[in-house]
């Protein structure tokens, strides 16, 4: 339960600590007085974002603080979480000038998600607006799986559901890649089949390109190491020349240092022109015209110039490099192919998972609705509504949403004999107040929510109507506990605690104050909220007989 709430330069409010006890509390004042600041500050307790305006003028930051008592069975929240487990647990959040907004469970800093899934556990608040979400299909079957305890298998649905949703997005893009790469696959291949016939990592082009350069010039290669073969080797040659030379000068018997260094010179040229001619003669014997290997070298190095000039690439390491990218090109394109086929199985079976826990889920709701109906009707009769139907109308429309596959139409007829129609074009506000009102007991027995908060859920009802819905909200407070914002006084006479918001002036300004009222005070703002500001010694006695009754 909610024990006390803390609030710090919010909005019109100052200062405000508010103890709040179990049972049926209400709150009352003027319009404008601030109570709906009450209901602002509560919503930043359950996670709703920020709003910076909020911020009072008495300090650059505000804060709104609420102690909670919980039970042991949030023990496992706290330890997910790393959160220190109190019985008495405050939640905190501040809000500064610079922007930035900041949540704690004791004193421990939290995300928003966080605090939501804690405190959404602890309070529910329950506004003007939320009467009109009954109108809407989602919230209606909000409401069925609640009372027919489906939320677990809709939960459950709703993972096996986004999971589809997620692989069949996926699925849709990698479809939108591969045609798109199809479309360049066929050409990529082509290329690549160029390239492979290029046989790049056998054959060296630039060994080849000088084997080609040799044979284009054979004949006039073949005539000139010919010519050095003839002019080094023949009878008349220069090696027999230098041999004879070398004889004659090893037969003079003269010595002579000049004549030792000629002697010298000679000897040392002799072996070099001998491997010079040795050279020239295996070269000649390798060296040959051979126009068919011309020809066929010829065609290869066309093939590779044009390929390479083709994709403009300067090297061949460049062009195996590139020869590697579009292997990877090909590669993923058939990768994808079959990428998109087991995506397809997992699609389907995902597809298939989910419709049938969404047949299981629109069975139940089908199971349910009956029972519903019945304890929905009971409720309305204590509410002056006996008359009222109210109808859970299903059709199983083989369409998967996040809900399932559903369609609901809430009916709703007030009176005998008239036919039941869609809720948002039969009720009045009257009327769906109470209809809300059932729904939201019916609800809070479900979830066991320790704190309820109405904000005018008596909107649009008066005279018996409203001693009965008055009766009834203290009979709710027996289990949980009820916070009230009402106009009504046959309401606030029924609570075991009233509070008055009100405004007063503070220097140069006006300010939100909240005030537990003694019985006596609390008379008489029954009093005034049943005869207005002139209160009279009737308002007084009816205010009295209220509250007694």
């Amino acid at each position: 339960m909610l024990r006390i709430l803390r609030i710090s330069n919010f909005a019109l409010i100052d200062f405000l600590e508010l103890e709040i006890k179990h049972g049926f509390s209400v709150f009352t004042g003027e319009t404008g007085s601030g109570k709906s600041i009450l209901l602002n500050a509560l919503n930043l307790i359950l996670g709703d974002r920020a709003d910076f305006t909020v911020i009072g003028p008495e300090s650059s930051k505000c804060f709104v603080e609420a102690e909670f008592q919980i039970s042991d069975s949030f023990s496992d929240f706290f330890e997910s979480n790393n959160l220190d487990f109190c019985s008495n647990t405050i939640v905190r959040r501040e809000i500064s000038t610079q922007g930035k907004s900041r949540a704690f469970i004791n004193d421990t800093p939290v995300s928003l998600s966080i605090l939501r899934v804690f405190s959404t556990k602890l309070v529910a608040i329950h506004s003007q607006y939320n009467t009109l979400e009954l109108k809407e299909k989602e919230f209606q079957l909000d409401i069925l799986d609640c009372l027919a305890d489906l939320e677990s298998i809709r939960k459950d649905y709703q993972q096996k559901f986004d999971e589809w949703k997620k692989n069949r997005l996926e699925l849709e893009k990698l479809k939108s890649d591969f045609l798109n790469q199809s479309k360049l696959l066929d050409y990529n291949q082509f290329q690549l089949n160029e390239l492979y016939q290029l046989d790049l990592n056998q054959i060296d082009y630039s060994k080849l390109e000088n084997q080609l350069t040799e044979l284009e010039n054979a004949e006039e290669l073949l005539s000139t190491i010919h010519l050095i073969s003839e002019s080094l080797g023949s009878e008349s040659g220069i090696y027999s020349k230098i041999t004879t030379l070398k004889s004659s000068l090893d037969r003079i018997r003269i010595t002579s240092e000049k004549l030792t260094e000629i002697k010298t010179r000679i000897n040392s040229i002799l072996p070099e022109v001998k491997d010079i001619l040795e050279d020239s003669d295996r070269y000649l014997d390798e060296l040959t015209v051979n126009p068919e290997l011309q020809q066929e070298l010829t065609v290869a190095m066309d093939q590779y110039n044009r390929i390479i000039s083709k994709h403009q690439k300067r090297t061949q390491k460049e062009l195996l490099e590139f020869q590697i990218e579009l292997e990877c090109l090909v590669n993923h394109s058939s990768n994808l192919g079959e990428k998109i086929e087991k995506l397809e199985d997992t699609v389907q079976k995902n597809f298939d998972n989910a419709k049938i826990l969404a047949g299981i889920l629109h069975s139940k709701r089908m199971n349910a609705i009956s029972s519903i109906s019945i304890s929905i009707q009971t409720i309305l009769c204590e509410l002056n509504l006996k008359d009222t139907l109210l109808i859970f109308q299903l059709k199983d429309s083989g369409q998967l949403n996040s809900y399932g596959t559903t369609d609901i139409d809430l009916l709703f007829s007030a009176n005998k004999g008239i036919e039941p129609i869609s809720i948002e074009k039969a009720a009045s506000g009257g009327e769906l107040s109470r209809v809300m009102l059932a729904l939201q007991k019916l609800i809070s027995e479900k979830r066991h929510l320790p704190c309820m908060i109405f904000d005018e859920i008596d909107t649009g009802v008066s005279g018996e109507v409203a001693h009965k819905m008055a009766s009834l909200l203290g009979s709710m407070s027996s289990k949980t506990q009820l916070l009230t914002i009402t106009h009504l006084p046959q309401v606030a006479a029924k609570a075991t605690q009233h509070a008055k918001v009100f405004k007063i002036q503070k220097e140069n300004r006006i300010i939100s104050k909240v005030q537990w009222l003694s019985t006596n005070e609390k008379i008489e703002e029954i009093a005034r909220l049943m005869s207005g500001e002139k209160i009279t010694e009737a308002a007084i006695a009816n205010a009295k007989n209220l509250i007694l009754n």
